[in-house]
């Protein structure tokens, strides 16, 4: 299944520490959980954190939902121990924060091949500094191994020295390039969280906003955000009823010997029977 293809509308960050969280999560419906190591776990906590959260992804009953471990960055003392457990315990996907580099990135693939981690587990990277941002191309480029790009956009105001705001225009240069980047590579990208959990509105606007950006989810920070961001980011019936009309028609015009179809008076090229695939692939995952 091509990385855009695979369901990752709604991404819940769950702390590290808390096996209770990593237990209520076996039951929530979102498509994938970060078990975190980094932010939303203490330094006095970490190795704790460590050990709980390799269990639980070595446990299972998490259903298909994707299980990505987020370890602390190469350059701290909980790092490498975290890759090593990590790759022991063979998530879906372990995801490396602040990155700035493509050596970051080989670092990390390095040490977790060294560690035995399985060939399926994928590298995701956080985009979420200035630096990170204007490297964004090389390090979309890295390595085979690379499969997500999450946006830090709490991180990113933060050294922009910009606002949260409603349209979020301090961050949509960031955010742009990094689209670009992960398109032109073929991977998936996922917007960044909202943090003002009573704003229901302001919520699904951002949801909506980052659907229309072209985001393939949005990274969670709490269990109530998960049904709102499934239904943004869900095809809706009629898209994928238009898409299935489109590879139809494509085919029939095929078989017909032409290159190109006409459906509802429009013009169909091979680029919309990608497009309209990719959608109907999408959500036959989600309905699995």
């Amino acid at each position: 299944m091509p990385a855009t293809a695979r369901p990752r509308r709604s991404v819940l960050y769950m702390p590290g520490s808390n096996a209770r969280a990593q237990e209520k999560a076996r039951t929530l419906p979102a498509d994938a959980i970060i078990l975190d190591l980094e932010d939303a776990t203490a330094p006095d906590a970490k190795d704790a954190a460590r050990e709980t959260v390799c269990a639980s992804v070595k446990a299972g009953g998490y259903g298909r939902r994707e299980l990505v471990i987020r370890v602390n960055a190469l350059d701290t003392p909980w790092g490498e121990a975290d890759a090593r457990a990590a790759a022991a315990a063979g998530p879906d996907a372990v995801l490396l924060p602040k990155v700035e580099s493509v050596d970051q990135v080989v670092a990390l693939e390095r040490l977790l091949e060294a560690s035995g981690a399985p060939a399926q587990t994928s590298l995701w990277c956080m985009i979420e500094t200035p630096l990170g941002v204007l490297n964004v191309k090389e390090i979309a480029a890295s390595t085979r191994r690379l499969a997500c790009l999450v946006m830090g956009t709490s991180d990113l105001v933060k050294d922009l020295h910009a606002a949260h705001t409603t349209l979020r225009l301090p961050v949509l240069t960031s955010l742009g390039l990094s689209m670009l980047a992960a398109r032109a590579y073929g991977l998936a990208i996922l917007d960044g969280v909202h943090l003002a959990l009573d704003d229901d509105e302001g919520f699904r606007a951002a949801c909506v906003q980052g659907l229309e950006l072209g985001f393939d989810g949005k990274t969670l920070i709490h269990p109530k955000q998960v049904d709102p961001c499934n239904e943004v980011f869900s095809p809706s019936a009629a898209a994928v009823e238009h898409a299935r009309r489109v590879i139809g028609a494509f085919e029939e015009a095929q078989a017909q010997g032409k290159g190109v179809a006409v459906l509802d008076g429009k013009l169909v090229e091979n680029l919309h029977v990608a497009e309209a695939r990719r959608l109907v692939a999408l959500a036959e995952a989600i309905a699995s």
